[in-house]
């Protein structure tokens, strides 16, 4: 298993990457927030030779707009991961399986050098998810010991705890086994 977090605008631009192998970063939110630290998360994640992805957090509606709102902010850099968070909205609204669905392919249309994954808990997934739609792969989010969701789905990748901050794990055997995956 391959160590790595998430970070958004509530981390810092100067994050430990002391033992990490990769590093996801949110990028944008529906049609209007960009993360003010985009690029200096970027960079330092670069900087420190991990494998770099970008998320979007999905709001219903204007799909198509959404998903070019997030390819105009996020770095456009074969190898890169590119993720769609599916989750509840600060509003308790969340996007249907249909737009889920239909934003992930929009994705991979815009940005077929890069691989699509969808970030969802493992509630959605269980209870929500309809499809099993998750693009290239599933990122799970399920506080357990990592690398043990409590699902029966593949997944790439799984967040097993947000203390003191989000901590995930990748199912590669080797850093260059996911970089090999990470450039179709």
């Amino acid at each position: 298993m391959l160590h790595g977090i998430d970070v958004s605008a509530y981390q810092s631009s100067t994050y430990d990457t002391d033992g990490l192998s990769f590093v996801f970063i949110k990028a944008t939110e529906g049609r209007s927030y960009v993360n003010p630290r985009l690029a200096a998360q970027a960079k330092r994640g670069r900087d420190a030779g991990l494998v770099v992805g970008f998320y979007h957090f999905l709001w219903p509606g204007n799909l198509t707009a959404q998903a070019e709102y997030f390819v105009q902010h996020a770095p456009d850099r074969a190898g890169d991961i590119l993720a769609v968070d599916w989750e509840a909205t600060g509003d308790g609204t969340h996007a249907s399986n249909a737009e889920k669905d239909h934003f992930i392919r929009t994705l991979k249309g815009l940005r077929p050098h890069n691989r699509v994954v969808l970030y969802t808990n493992r509630d959605y997934w269980l209870t929500v998810d309809t499809t099993s739609y998750a693009g290239d792969g599933l990122w799970i989010a399920d506080y357990v010991t990592a690398g043990h969701p409590r699902i029966k789905a593949n997944w790439r990748f799984h967040q097993y705890t947000s203390e003191p901050h989000d901590k995930d794990v990748a199912n590669f055997p080797s850093k260059a086994a996911l970089k090999a995956w990470a450039t179709p």
